[in-house]
């Protein structure tokens, strides 16, 4: 559980995702990934709603303690991990089904969080400071859901998922970490470096296929592949919309919408032309 974070070090520490190489994978399980995972959606949107409440009340405690209260840290850093692993499976980078329980030490999928000190005005703001990192994390994101059917025929015929697109996911993952981290207040530090880390910037070695997260070139260029395809369905999708309203502004009443908005409010030509005999009734 959530205790006082170590001695600040130099440098910026940013949330952790721990992740081993893509491996072999059941085919029978990634073909029904999907149904499998339903009661795992429920857990998680139940999880989300105290999630969002108690994000609410540590915002408020955060303002006035500087950092997060110790049971909305307690909570919200078991809830991300676990959120994270499910979405992990969903994704196709593991082949290990999450586990109901918050306290998993052995699974493949590991988190690393350290909820401590907070700039009270960051977190006076936070709703409109992270508004950037949530357009890029929705954007790849997206991008990624766009082809997801494709991505899922893949790793269902070869039984694996190829190393330049589990990069590219797993850079989603934790750029989606840092982002959920940097929102519930369990970091200070601003989420970055969708693209991957430097070789040789973790000081003891490699800890893991994810950390550090270095990207090949094939690995960028999906990244890539995947914030484009997002922006294109944004733009699609907000396109769309902007036709049906003008189709239904077209199909409205031939008086137009003014008169439907200020007629009923405003005492006026309107309304007395509503109660003349060639008016209506």
């Amino acid at each position: 559980m959530w205790q006082t974070p170590p001695a600040p070090v130099s440098g910026e520490w940013l949330p952790v995702l721990d992740m081993p190489a893509p491996g072999p994978q059941n085919r029978w399980t990634v073909l029904l990934r999907a149904l499998l995972l339903i009661p795992q959606f429920v857990v998680v949107w139940v999880l989300s709603v105290v999630a969002f409440l108690v994000t609410v009340i540590g915002w408020f405690g955060a303002l006035v303690l500087g950092r997060l209260p110790g049971f909305a840290a307690d909570y919200l850093t078991a809830f991300v991990p676990y959120e994270t692993r499910v979405t992990a499976y969903l994704m196709l980078t593991v082949d290990r089904y999450p586990p109901f329980r918050f306290e998993v030490p052995d699974h493949p999928v590991r988190v690393e969080l350290r909820p401590g000190e907070l700039n009270r005005l960051a977190v006076l703001f936070r709703v409109f400071l992270v508004i950037p990192a949530s357009i890029v994390q929705g954007l790849a994101y997206a991008g990624w859901w766009l082809v997801s059917f494709v991505l899922w025929l893949v790793v269902l015929v070869l039984g694996r998922m190829p190393q330049p697109l589990y990069e590219a996911t797993t850079a989603i993952l934790r750029y989606r970490l840092r982002y959920t981290a940097y929102l519930l207040m369990l970091s200070s530090a601003y989420p970055k470096r969708l693209f991957g880390d430097e070789p040789g910037s973790e000081p003891g070695g490699p800890v893991s296929a994810t950390r550090p997260l270095v990207l090949s070139g094939a690995g960028r260029g999906l990244l890539v592949l995947f914030l484009i395809l997002g922006l294109v369905s944004w733009a699609s999708g907000s396109i769309t919309a902007s036709v049906n309203s003008d189709d239904d502004y077209d199909h409205d009443d031939t008086t137009g919408p003014a008169r439907n908005v200020v007629a009923p409010l405003v005492p006026g030509p309107a309304d007395q032309e509503d109660r003349s005999p060639l008016g209506g009734s």
